[in-house]
């Protein structure tokens, strides 16, 4: 019976709601985690998410993505859920951008962070089928083919804006 915090337009919270009412009430706005995790040869890990997922199953989808948990903020949500899905602890996270995704789903507030990991990434099978680098044309290549999220393409998109407007990203470690 895992519980949201629903926040208004302006992401302060009003109140709590089951994630069962949050998924399929877009009126229900809750708050998100991401974290884009990249190598150092600039490619992102993308993970499938299991078919067992309620939400988008055996879809390509963001590095980490994760509900705050009540009391949580989107840093603290971050970090646990990097650890929970990838096994990833004491990373720097950079934020990079907060973002707001609407669809006649679910209406959720995004803070995206970016972290720079060369090693092994041990994913959580309950969550995740499988988890592969990507290079940015690999992921071109496959947008609007019905193998990522619709999520992810639209953080796709605000990565790209972003990356272009901070090139020594890379750097960033």
């Amino acid at each position: 019976m895992e519980r949201f915090e629903i926040v208004d337009e302006y992401d302060r919270v009003i109140g709590q709601r089951l994630r069962s009412e949050c998924h399929g009430n877009p009126d229900l706005i809750h708050r998100v985690a991401h974290v884009l995790v990249f190598n150092l040869a600039g490619e992102l890990v993308l993970q499938k998410r299991s078919a067992n997922k309620d939400v988008q199953p055996g879809r390509w989808d963001t590095s980490v993505g994760g509900h705050l948990d009540p009391g949580e903020d989107y840093l603290q949500a971050a970090r646990r859920e990097m650890f929970e899905e990838l096994s990833i602890t004491d990373l720097p996270l950079t934020p990079l951008y907060s973002s707001q995704i609407r669809n006649a789903f679910e209406s959720e507030n995004v803070m995206t962070y970016l972290a720079i990991f060369d090693g092994e990434v041990r994913f959580n099978p309950l969550e995740i089928d499988e988890v592969k680098f990507w290079s940015a044309d690999e992921i071109e290549a496959m947008l609007g083919k019905d193998l990522f999220t619709p999520n992810f393409e639209e953080e796709w998109g605000l990565w790209l804006d972003w990356s272009a407007q901070n090139p020594g990203w890379l750097l960033l470690k």
